[in-house]
């Protein structure tokens, strides 16, 4: 399965923007949403073309609440993700799998602390989204926030080995494949 995430402009709440217009709703109903980081939304598709297909149903909502949108595609890499430009060109045939990897942008990946005000909204049952309660029950579970994405490294693939994310001290990060035009040391 293809993975499609869209990550969230800073200034607005991508689950609510997407989930209150009833054209993205209904384009999102068919999927289970994800939130692997703040301020995101991930599916999962049949394919990259079917990603890609993905992306453009939502482009009107893309341009205006959407930083980036990537795309993880197994037959290329099970842990690299793809920029939306490279997706679509490996599903036009413009390039081949073993050809990408060479330019890259990492993110270093925060997790959330709980000082980071409330937590994010919740997709519900019936697809929209609400607020979680600044106060929970004591009995309700601790809500987990799910990491951030911070400061993209833009770098080349040295010898087959990703250099190292040296913009901030993180324990994780995300690399994301880009085309050569996408590129900007």
């Amino acid at each position: 399965m293809t993975r499609v995430c869209l990550l969230g402009s800073p200034e607005v709440d991508l689950g609510y923007e997407l989930l209150s217009r009833e054209t993205s709703r209904d384009a999102l109903a068919t999927y289970d949403l994800e939130r692997p980081f703040e301020n995101a939304l991930a599916v999962r598709t049949v394919s990259i073309g079917g990603a890609v297909s993905f992306l453009n149903d939502l482009q009107w909502y893309l341009v205006r609440f959407v930083d980036e949108a990537l795309v993880q595609e197994p037959s290329v890499s099970d842990e690299e993700w793809l920029s939306r430009d490279l997706a679509t060109a490996l599903r036009n045939g413009d390039c081949e799998p073993a050809d990408t990897g060479e330019h890259l942008k990492i993110y270093g990946l925060e997790s959330a602390s709980d000082d980071d005000g409330p937590p994010p909204a919740t997709v519900g049952d019936d697809g929209d989204a609400s607020e979680v309660s600044d106060d929970p029950p004591a009995s309700a579970p601790a809500v987990t926030r799910p990491p951030r994405l911070v400061e993209p490294l833009y770098v080349r693939r040295v010898d087959g080995e990703v250099p190292e994310y040296d913009l901030r001290d993180v324990e994780e990060t995300l690399v994301v494949r880009l085309t050569p035009g996408e590129f900007s040391p």
